[in-house]
């Protein structure tokens, strides 16, 4: 009898769960960030700097990571980095002020930064080119399923049993889906990778126009996502007035738009592929319609509630997922297989260093100008993003 989800699927549903933990772990203090903000007298240009320590580790290693996948596999990697991220996160719970914080804040990124390429890696081993933007919307959906748990928890436990305990809890969880993951990996090991006859190594790769494009691409485009993932919690409390609480029920909302953003980006490209167009020509279309609906962004800002503030803060979280699952897309389709967990791990790199070096510049902009533009500055980056995509992806 034929089962019914496919065994790929199956096993990239256990595989997703790795970016849900990911998330999990790194969100909490996004969601406890006034909390900390008021116990240890941070001011928004502090939280920044804490967020790009995060950012400059995960930068500095993720193309590390990714040649660690590719050398030693997928499964023992992503077990290391698990691991290692968990026990990242629960530390975090034992900080004092901000110096440790930002030690823990660089541990955890350095070993996050193995998240994404590990995904990239598995999209490519088990699914066919056609489905791999939807299994990218799929681990789109892990990093949502993970961004929507950790306010709410995070706020349960905090009320409950005091900040210190949101990171211990949500740290210790990941260490459970290691074995988990060893099990079911067992049963549909993927397709083998095939050493070709000439394969661009990292340096070939850094040389490829075509790489630069996704790089500076990835690196305008996703400030709109640092945005949302980052400074949610913060804008609805600080522009609304609202509690921790009511802040916390209405930052998970965009992430629930995250889902039907990645299926619908996904869908598209893999639609338009099915049309006859390549695979970077769908990605890119699929692109240009994201970054049309982004430029809604610069419109959260004169939202009248902060419930209405949530619903236009989803609708542009729609649009970036929808963008991202086929950005992320593009090195699997131009690189192949051996170089899978690299090519992307350069992209989470690209990510990292904006990441590092906008928080600080957006922490220090909203302390002096608020919000509003921020918001209608990064609302046109991902078009420019996608000029760039078009002009170096494009085969003459």
């Amino acid at each position: 009898m034929k089962p019914l989800i496919p065994l790929r699927w199956a096993v990239m549903g256990v595989f997703v769960l790795s970016g849900a933990l990911n998330y999990l772990d790194r969100q909490v203090l996004a969601a406890l960030a006034p909390l900390l903000r008021a116990e240890f007298g941070l001011s928004n240009a502090d939280y920044g700097s804490v967020l790009a320590a995060f950012s400059i580790a995960y930068a500095v290693c993720s193309p590390i990571a990714g040649l660690c996948i590719d050398r030693f596999g997928l499964n023992r990697s992503i077990s290391v980095a698990v691991g290692f991220w968990s026990l990242a996160g629960a530390a975090t719970g034992f900080v004092n002020g901000l110096s440790s914080l930002m030690v823990c804040r660089t541990a955890l990124g350095a070993a996050e930064s193995a998240g994404v390429p590990a995904s990239g890696k598995a999209i490519h081993l088990h699914l066919p080119g056609e489905e791999r933007a939807l299994g990218n919307a799929l681990s789109q959906i892990g990093l949502s399923l993970g961004a929507i748990v950790a306010p709410p928890l995070a706020t349960w436990l905090a009320l409950r049993h005091g900040w210190r305990s949101a990171f211990l809890v949500t740290g210790l969880i990941g260490l459970l889906w290691i074995p988990l993951w060893l099990w079911t990996s067992g049963k549909a090991p993927g397709t083998p990778v095939k050493p070709q006859r000439k394969s661009a190594g990292p340096g070939e790769l850094l040389r490829d126009r075509r790489m630069w494009g996704m790089i500076v691409a990835t690196a305008l485009s996703m400030t709109v996502y640092t945005l949302w993932t980052n400074w949610t919690t913060l804008y609805i409390k600080e522009t609304y007035g609202t509690t921790l609480t009511e802040a916390n029920w209405l930052a998970p909302l965009p992430y629930l738009f995250a889902y039907a953003g990645g299926l619908i980006g996904g869908w598209l490209s893999l639609r338009w592929m099915r049309k006859g167009l390549n695979a970077l020509a769908a990605r890119r279309r699929a692109c240009l319609v994201s970054a049309l609906a982004l430029l809604t962004t610069a419109a959260v800002g004169i939202m009248p509630t902060a419930v209405w503030a949530a619903v236009a803060i989803a609708f542009s979280f729609f649009a970036i997922s929808a963008w991202s699952v086929n950005l992320y897309t593009m090195p699997l389709d131009a690189f192949g297989a051996e170089r899978a967990a690299f090519s992307v791990a350069v992209l989470t790199a690209a990510y990292g260093a904006m990441q590092a070096v906008v928080s600080p510049l957006l922490g220090a902009m909203i302390d002096h100008y608020g919000y509003t533009p921020v918001f209608v500055i990064v609302s046109v980056l991902p078009l420019a993003a996608w000029g760039i995509l078009e002009g170096t992806t494009r085969r003459a």
